[in-house]
């Protein structure tokens, strides 16, 4: 073999060229044949292909944006945390838990919890993951000082600990529910917890960051010493940041990126038939919201909350907007994908007529409500919220579409403003999606919704062991909510991600896009 062809195969086998790239200058060097015999017949089968640099087109993006977990807050983010990042457990696409930095947890009676961390694995400073970085990360996420967007599922910690390899968690109370909280993606494990240097983008991920410019494009190179070698299979990837839907589908069309996510259901068809191009759907927990906060005028009236509840014509949104990716929800979080699902709880229609009356009997004095969106909110946000307006006209409920821009949206109008579009990618158990957003402690708790006997019952629930019982609770906690918080939830929609035909390995997620925010670590290139 000549030396130029032990240099390409070097240079592949680093993965600093892609499968195609080797190829094509081995051939110009008439070393076809060798080149070929370097790959496996399991390739052509379908396995992982090593090397290349792989490109993600992701809308969602700010410039506000930052590699601290405890503040990760949209999909960009989320994203650059599955390649730098690792937590104790994953959930699979079938909701079940998997080992990742924890090889086994264990608990005898719900209370008190153990997690074996795993031996062997490095962060990207070189120093090696112990159970003390484990305790430190779940110690700054769960202080109540904490602005972490996982703090409220920590609440009910009593107390910390770890003994060798052993990271020890004892609750207030019995939560059979507790491991999945330590797969939720702000809980990425940092050395010391992170709480010297958050942003630093150091964690033991398969990647390590090389570069970061929030709301622009965030760069990552392999870790070598990444601990699992079915994860990471290109040398190289990024995220780039491309808010405008027709600019990202663009770039996918043209070559540019090798996926995008949040395609809007209006064009999916459309780049259906397109050549070297994929759409990717699949329905599961995630859905849209219109925001309102409970605590402040006008929405502090729950006639007026229930007069746009019933002013929201869902099936016509589900029609125009998802045009059919998605179903009517019911102004709570959960759907049939959760388990102990009620489905006898009574599906909220548009009634322009009895939200009329609730606007009257709210004594509104008929000035514009303004709900502020913008084209990230959600895909088809604005126009989503020109058909309420619409709706809502019919029963003399006035409304003013204020379209905000997409940069900053998630910092100064979510969770800031009183009334506002948003979305929830929904999470894999009621608790979880309960005590993430509508506790009342819960930082992330949009609506401002506080009710003592939502409370009660979320905590109930945790420990009851009878599954009848449970999904009792869930039941009146889902009732509670509809009828009395401040959130409308007229669709779940399902993600939609387009792929380019050059990818291999994607296999659509429904935790969330682009396979859960795995897809640049669990996909190839093919040529």
């Amino acid at each position: 073999m000549t030396t130029e062809f032990e240099r390409l195969k070097f240079s592949f086998d680093a993965g600093q060229m892609s499968r195609r790239e080797f190829l094509g200058r081995a051939s110009a060097l008439g070393l076809s044949a060798a080149a070929a015999s370097v790959f496996p017949k399991s390739v052509a089968a379908g396995e992982p292909i090593k090397g290349g640099h792989l490109k993600i087109g992701a809308g969602n993006g700010a410039s506000t944006d930052t590699l601290d977990p405890a503040y990760a807050a949209n999909d960009t983010n989320f994203l650059a945390l599955r390649y730098y990042g690792e937590t104790l457990l994953n959930v699979t696409p079938k909701g079940d838990l998997e080992p990742r930095l924890a090889e086994e947890f264990a608990s005898r009676d719900g209370v008190n919890w153990e997690f074996t961390i795993r031996k062997g694995v490095e962060f990207h400073n070189g120093r090696a993951l112990t159970a003390e970085d484990v305790l430190k990360t779940i110690e700054r996420h769960s202080d109540e000082k904490s602005k972490s967007g996982a703090r409220g599922l920590l609440t009910d910690i009593d107390r910390l600990s770890y003994d060798g390899d052993t990271f020890k968690v004892a609750l207030k109370s019995p939560n059979a529910d507790f491991p999945y909280y330590m797969a939720d993606f702000h809980l990425v494990i940092q050395p010391s917890g992170g709480k010297d240097h958050p942003t630093s983008g150091i964690a033991s991920g398969p990647y390590m960051v090389e570069s970061y410019q929030p709301g622009i494009r965030c760069a990552f190179k392999k870790f070598p010493n990444y601990w699992d070698s079915n994860i990471g299979h290109v040398a190289e990837s990024e995220v780039l940041v491309i808010n405008d839907q027709t600019a990202r589908n663009g770039a996918l069309q043209s070559g540019q990126v090798h996926m995008v996510n949040r395609v809007d259901p209006k064009v999916a068809d459309r780049l259906k038939g397109m050549a070297g191009v994929s759409i990717k759907n699949v329905s599961g927990r995630s859905h849209y919201v219109f925001v309102m906060h409970v605590d402040t005028p006008p929405f502090d009236n729950e006639d007026l909350r229930m007069a746009l509840k019933l002013a929201i014509d869902r099936d016509e949104i589900v029609h125009k907007i998802l045009r059919g990716y998605g179903s009517v929800g019911n102004d709570m979080p959960i759907n049939s994908a959760y388990p102990l699902f009620d489905a006898s709880i009574p599906q909220r229609r548009y009634d322009p007529e009895q939200a009329a009356a609730l606007y009257k009997k709210s004594g509104h004095d008929g000035t514009s409500i303004v709900l502020r969106t913008a084209d990230g909110a959600f895909p088809g946000a604005v126009e989503a919220a020109q058909l309420f307006q619409q709706s809502a006209a019919k029963a003399g409920i006035p409304i003013e579409v204020r379209r905000e821009p997409d940069d900053g949206y998630d910092s100064e109008v979510w969770n800031r403003q009183p009334f506002c579009a948003a979305y929830w990618a929904g999470r894999p158990t009621q608790d979880q999606i309960y005590s993430t957003v509508y506790l009342s402690t819960a930082p992330w708790n949009d609506t401002r919704f506080k009710n003592a006997d939502f409370d009660r019952l979320l905590i109930a629930a945790r420990s009851e062991l009878d599954p009848a019982k449970r999904k009792k609770d869930y039941s009146d906690m889902g009732r509670i909510l509809r009828d009395n918080g401040g959130v409308i939830a007229p669709v779940f929609n399902d993600w939609i991600d387009a792929v380019s035909d050059k990818v291999g390995g994607f296999v659509p997620d429904p935790n969330w896009s682009l396979m859960n925010n795995m897809a640049g670590l669990k996909c190839w290139l093919t040529a």
